[in-house]
């Protein structure tokens, strides 16, 4: 079996004590490709590092984070477009509005927001949305701009059936991790109702770890207990359930649009 973390931050501070051992944990858990979300310009390098040693594995993306977004975002997206200039990436992201930690940015964080989208769409990429405690926030956006050239992944979704639904009609995947394993996550509730080739997999290392983990460093690796999760819900074998949601990834970030 296959399975691929749409998003882990594998640079992050938090591995640097055993990044490598934990990367090959996951690969023997059966991770085998890993799609990486930038931040901002200071994860820059480490996530080209990640890159240089694991080229058979890592897909990089690159954006702006929308905790991230400060009085220099515009020099900060300057910075990704650069990046872009200069070579290819799977995807814009991640990005969006983040509404948890500081409300006053809400301006700014929705025009970062929008200028992303515009750069995926000149190159003609995905993007992977970032959206904390601001549903609204980001749909108002994503209607804005709606067309068959917007589409991605909404990164970590935690909203009801009928905010799936309609992240579903913005061209966009789930991106589903530890969250469906919590028993106050909600999502588990009403996921068999959305189809299964909506679903990707993520785990949002080192955040969100899944059950039994939660609380503790999340890691690619226990992606495998979000997968064993959606096989009881959808009533899949894990096979299955590693084969359609790695297809789903495929759709997004290889999949060539006119």
């Amino acid at each position: 079996m296959k399975f691929t973390d749409t998003h882990t931050h594998l640079y992050s501070e938090s591995f640097d004590e055993d990044q490598d051992i934990m990367i090959q944990r996951a690969i023997d858990a059966g991770v085998d490709r890993f799609f990486i979300p930038a931040i901002d310009s200071e994860y820059t390098e480490r996530m080209y590092a990640l890159e240089k040693a694991y080229p058979d594995h890592m897909y990089l993306m690159m954006g702006l984070h929308p905790t991230h977004v400060k009085e220099n975002y515009e020099e900060e997206l300057a910075h990704v477009e650069a990046q872009f200039v200069s070579r290819d990436f799977y995807a814009v992201g991640e990005i969006g509005i983040d509404l948890y930690w500081d409300k006053s940015t809400l301006g700014i964080q929705q025009d970062s927001f929008r200028k992303q989208i515009k750069l995926a769409k000149k190159y003609k990429k995905p993007i992977v949305i970032h959206c904390r405690e601001a549903f609204d926030e980001v749909f108002e956006v994503l209607e804005s701009e709606k067309g068959d050239d917007l589409y991605g992944i909404f990164h970590c979704f935690t909203g009801t059936k009928e905010q799936a639904e309609q992240a579903i009609s913005y061209n966009m995947k789930l991106g589903v991790g530890g969250v469906a394993t919590f028993k106050n996550g909600k999502i588990d509730q009403f996921l068999d109702q959305i189809p299964l080739q909506h679903i990707v997999l993520e785990t949002d290392a080192p955040y969100l770890s899944p059950v039994p983990y939660r609380g503790k460093r999340n890691e690619s690796s226990y992606l495998v207990l979000v997968a064993e999760k959606l096989a009881t819900i959808y009533k899949k074998t894990l096979d299955e359930i590693a084969i359609i949601t790695s297809q789903n990834a495929d759709e997004v970030f290889f999949t060539k649009r006119a």
